[in-house]
C-alpha cells in the first residue's frame, strides 16, 4: 500500500510518503499560498505518487480536535481523494521533527520540520497497525 501523510498547517503542508510499513521519507513540503493551490498540488503528488491511503496529523483529544477535524475534512474534500483517509494524533510531532534536525536547521522554515513531522505521524500510523491485534 502506498502511503502519503499530511501535516496540514497554514503556512506550510508537512509531506511524507512510504509504499514499505518500514520505510517512510520526508516529501517537499508545500508552502500555502491558498487553500485552493495547496489542495491542488495535494492532488498532483497523489496522482504522481500513486497514492492508496492518507494519513492525516490531528491534535487528538485536545481542546482544537474538533476545530482542526473540520479543516482537515474541508482540505481533503478540496483534494477529492477517492482513497481512504486515516487520522493519526501529531501530538509532539514538531518538537520530535525539531529534535532530530537539531542546531541551526530548526531555524529555519522552509517545510523541512513540516515534512519530518509528516513522516513521524506516518510512521506512528504504521506502526499502530502493524501492532494491531
Amino acid at each position: 500500500m502506498k502511503y502519503l501523510a499530511i501535516d496540514l498547517g497554514l503556512k506550510r503542508i508537512g509531506i511524507a510518503y512510504s509504499a514499505h510499513k518500514d520505510i517512510v521519507s520526508p516529501l517537499k513540503a508545500i508552502k500555502r499560498k491558498n487553500r485552493n493551490q495547496a489542495s491542488d498540488e495535494v492532488k498532483q503528488i497523489i496522482k504522481e505518487w500513486e497514492i492508496e491511503a492518507v494519513v492525516v496529523g490531528i491534535p487528538l483529544g485536545g481542546s482544537s480536535e474538533d476545530e482542526m477535524r473540520r479543516r482537515v475534512i474541508h482540505f481533503m474534500n478540496l483534494v477529492s481523494f477517492e482513497g481512504d483517509v486515516y487520522y493519526q494524533d501529531e501530538a509532539g510531532s514538531s518538537k520530535e521533527a525539531e529534535a532530530l534536525i537539531k542546531g541551526e536547521m530548526k531555524q529555519i522554515r522552509d517545510g523541512r520540520i513540516d515534512s519530518i513531522s509528516a513522516m513521524i505521524i506516518l510512521q506512528r500510523y504504521l506502526y499502530s497497525i502493524k501492532h494491531k491485534k
